[in-house]
């Protein structure tokens, strides 16, 4: 059997959001299933540390496919030409994008369906190509995995897709991620945060990910609450709005808030774990990883009461509401309390169980083979 991989996220230092959960699955998958050749479908020369192992075969294409323009390029043409090559027994791509113009049976995987439901956040012309092409992408694949069930009913509520033709296959978490000493998490704040604790969000610095009403609500709390708690900002400015930068200019606490970039692996594990709580209020999420994280760091977390994140909280985080920035800055306040913190600690650590990568590896590979029998 031969399986094409649209591999095109698999980049060196560069791993973010689905490039990581490439990484975790297709790792695993191409371990487990020695007997089949996989081609993996690069825009630039891959790092080797992505090709897993022996069965694993890199095809490199042109362009890099960064820009909407390019990405028609790539997948029309390119992809089109590679696969005609290769005549593999199916494509998966598990960014979402697929050949429209390829006859080889393909699955795609969809994240999230942003872009339909806050158009505003996204640049124009990649919000333009999201609308054209993913409904188009949707009724094109074999079959769809996506990573939760509200993200499932999102695309069927959207484009109209059957339910029977989409498979949910959970995200998991690192394996770095897991409680660590005391010792450790003083040295981690005296690094971060002057020796103070603090409140952590990590995630791209998107507007949806609700950065303006976090800084507002953390405003609110720290002139309701004295405490002498900071808040700990882990991302790349690369989305950072006009609106992100009003709310934070116009915070009056400004000089509690620490901004650490972007960070490793295994840095973003120690911060997580020496946080008194994580607070990921996004407003839009297919599901929300950094949950999971904090719940294996044992470190309580705040997040929304909408789209994906009930369902992967389940009860073991303090549920807000992100449109609010008194609810928000409520649940700050209750995260001072001791009990509550420890409750939501043992919690977490018993729903981090639901979920794995090896789970989602297994979810992925069969909704694959249930597209090639059909």
């Amino acid at each position: 059997m031969k399986i094409a991989v649209n591999a095109r996220l698999l980049l060196k230092d560069k791993l973010e959001g689905i490039g990581w959960v490439e990484f975790e699955t297709l790792r695993r998958i191409v371990k487990s299933h020695p007997e089949v050749e996989f081609y993996f479908i690069f825009d630039r020369h891959p790092d080797p540390m992505f090709l897993f192992a022996d069965n694993v075969k890199p095809v490199v294409l042109f362009p890099q496919a960064r820009h909407p323009f390019l990405f028609i390029w790539f997948f029309e043409f390119s992809v089109v030409k590679a696969l005609k090559r290769l005549q593999p027994d199916l494509l998966f791509s598990p960014d979402g994008y697929l050949s429209l113009r390829s006859k080889v049976t393909q699955v795609t995987q969809f994240h999230d369906l942003n872009f339909e439901h806050f158009p505003k956040d996204m640049p124009k012309i990649h919000l333009w190509h999201y609308k054209r092409y993913f409904p188009k992408f949707a009724r094109k694949a074999k079959r769809i995995v996506t990573v939760s069930e509200f993200s499932k009913q999102d695309i069927v509520d959207c484009y109209g897709i059957e339910p029977e033709k989409i498979d949910v296959a959970y995200n998991g978490v690192n394996e770095k991620f897991a409680p660590i000493s005391d010792e450790e998490q003083e040295a981690i704040r005296a690094k971060y945060t002057g020796g103070q604790p603090y409140y952590m969000f990590v995630g791209s610095l998107h507007p949806r990910k609700n950065l303006a009403r976090l800084f507002t609500a953390f405003d609110l709390f720290k002139s309701q609450t004295p405490s002498n708690v900071k808040l700990l900002i882990v991302g790349e400015k690369r989305w950072w709005s006009e609106s992100i930068e009003q709310a934070y200019s116009s915070m009056r606490f400004k000089d509690e808030v620490v901004f650490a970039g972007r960070l490793s692996a295994e840095d973003l594990h120690k911060v997580t774990a020496a946080a008194m709580a994580s607070v990921y209020v996004s407003y839009f999420e297919g599901f929300g990883i950094p949950i999971l994280e904090a719940f294996k760091c044992e470190t309580p977390v705040i997040t929304s009461n909408v789209t994906s994140m009930p369902e992967v909280a389940d009860d073991a985080a303090l549920l807000v509401d992100p449109f609010s920035e008194a609810s928000i800055a409520e649940g700050m306040t209750e995260m001072l309390d001791e009990n509550l913190r420890e409750t939501l600690i043992a919690k977490g650590r018993e729903r981090a169980q639901d979920f794995s990568w090896d789970n989602a590896a297994d979810g992925i590979w069969n909704c694959l083979m249930k597209a090639i029998k059909e």
